[in-house]
């Protein structure tokens, strides 16, 4: 491919190098470990689910017991397994029993392997048929309705109630919209246990919970027939149960995830170790599902600089990629994060946001690319926000991104209301029509703040890519390479459900999803 703004594809592929030696590194120590999170991750796919008489999430309650008498590095299937053979009950009852009558299933003897094996198959096979159903419901519902054009409008509902959600996020696909995210309660990502039921209370955001999925989901559906286009589904699985949430969205057919490999480091202070470990698992869950990820580089710029920090978004971006790759995710879920978030009073920052966009496209070819609206710099000024907004439209068409998360002119102010959703969805849909072709008809000039801008940002990637290569990846965090947010490798939240892989350990999610469908 030619590139229309001049890069260099050798310096790109030294870039991908450097990113895929990090990746490369990190998975290294991640297959060293588990977490409590993807141990409980493992309950959910394998049937257990509610709560105890007191409200604890029963997956909690099985990990508990088992890191409580530290063994929990031999795994939660090695367990349950053998417990569901000794006893000949479920793993749902024997996680009842372990809640109400506190059964030690660290007592039952260890199986014969072929039982073992084949009693553990036939969970997996059951857990992987419901999601791929789920996958084939998509895929046949798109090939016979079909769906939005990319750019995708990508809108936000968060009134904390998920039924007062569902009439908004109804409300915003007849207005046009293609994704709908369903924003999480404000400090969901540091509960270390997901909620249960449906939800109605929360605040800046409705909780993620399995049964508010199952709702917005069939909601959606419906809205889905009567539009006669699919409508997608977006949460996040970020936070101290990352994988869980991953889990939950494939089991009732989300179709977006939130799932950056750095943002909960960053911006949650989760300590680093406990989130790369878990992201591996969420990723892997994620992949066989179908389910686009998104990742969160745009919040770097909402700590640092736009302009002077544009290589940060650029070079997590690509470790991002390596990341996903190795956890079988394609280039076509990628939906990865970038945003245009100059200061407005910066002269000629359109072409130096253009010039990013552009370059993020031609790296990314394949990736379903997020582009995120302006937020730093948003006012009171509603007029002016629009805008912005609609300069951020020009180069989300020009572009050709995947995902245009739309801004709003009241992001300022306050929950942006239906009708301030109806018009930044009209915003986009006038020009996403008045500008589709542009990107094929303009080129640019040698020499021009474009082609200059994309080169430089390109280069200093390249640098700062060699420089977390020579450190690795946790000297780097610790160092505020990122964000310039400084995390300690055993520090924050969550790094005591690390827990060192025993020899007795098994996973066999890990080998049927991976690259799997």
């Amino acid at each position: 491919m030619k590139s229309k703004i001049g890069l260099d594809f050798n310096k790109v592929a030294r870039a991908r190098n450097f990113a895929s030696s990090i990746a490369n590194d990190v998975n290294s120590f991640v297959s060293g470990f588990t977490t409590t999170a993807v141990e409980r991750t493992l309950c959910r796919l394998t049937g257990i689910d509610g709560v105890d008489a007191i409200g604890v999430p029963l997956p909690n309650v099985v990990v508990d017991s088992l890191k409580s008498k530290g063994v929990l590095g031999d795994g939660v299937l090695y367990y349950l397994t053998n417990a569901s053979i000794a006893s000949g009950k479920s793993f749902q009852e024997i996680a009842e029993e372990i809640a109400e009558k506190g059964l030690d299933i660290t007592r039952f003897p260890a199986a014969e392997r072929g039982i073992f094996e084949a009693k553990l198959s036939e969970l997996v096979a059951e857990s992987l048929g419901r999601i791929s159903a789920n996958r084939n419901k998509r895929e046949k519902f798109i090939s016979e309705h079909g769906e939005g054009e990319k750019p995708y409008l990508y809108v936000i509902v968060a009134t904390g109630n998920i039924y007062e959600d569902v009439i908004q996020a109804q409300a915003a696909a007849r207005q046009g919209a293609d994704v709908i995210a369903v924003i999480r309660t404000t400090g969901q990502s540091l509960l270390d246990y997901v909620p249960y039921g449906a939800t109605t209370e929360g605040f800046g955001g409705t909780f993620a919970t399995q049964e508010n999925f199952r709702i917005m989901r069939a909601a959606l559906d419906e809205t889905g027939r009567e539009l006669n286009r699919y409508i997608r589904l977006c949460n996040y699985c970020s936070g101290l149960c990352m994988p869980e949430i991953a889990a939950m969205g494939a089991l009732e057919g989300l179709d977006v995830m939130l799932n950056d490999a750095l943002y909960g480091i960053l911006f949650r202070d989760i300590n680093m170790q406990r989130t790369l470990v878990d992201q591996y698992f969420s990723r892997i869950i994620n992949g066989f599902a179908g389910i686009i990820i998104n990742t969160g580089e745009d919040n770097y710029l909402t700590t640092a600089d736009a302009f002077e920090e544009a290589h940060t978004v650029l070079a997590s971006d690509l470790i991002n990629e390596q990341l996903a790759l190795l956890a079988g995710i394609p280039e076509e879920q990628m939906g990865l994060g970038h945003a245009f978030e100059m200061d407005p009073e910066l002269e000629n920052g359109f072409l130096y946001e253009l010039a990013q966009a552009l370059m993020t496209r031609e790296i990314f070819p394949n990736s379903p690319l997020k582009y995120m609206p302006p937020t730093k710099f948003m006012t009171g000024n509603i007029f002016k926000g629009h805008i912005q907004d609609a300069l951020f439209n020009m180069i989300g068409i020009w572009t050709r991104q995947g995902i245009q998360l739309l801004g709003m002119p009241t992001e300022a102010i306050h929950t942006p209301f239906m009708s301030d959703r109806y018009l930044s969805i009209e915003n986009a849909k006038y020009i996403f029509s008045n500008m589709r072709s542009i990107g094929d008809e303009v080129e640019f000039k040698e020499g021009g703040i474009v082609k200059e801008r994309a080169t430089k940002v390109l280069n200093e990637s390249i640098l700062l890519l060699e420089e977390i290569q020579k450190e690795g990846l946790f000297n780097s965090l610790e160092k505020g390479i990122f964000g310039n947010v400084k995390r300690s490798r055993n520090g924050g939240k969550g790094l005591d459900g690390v827990v060192k892989k025993e020899n007795n350990y098994i996973n066999p999610f890990i080998e049927k999803m991976k690259g799997g469908k």
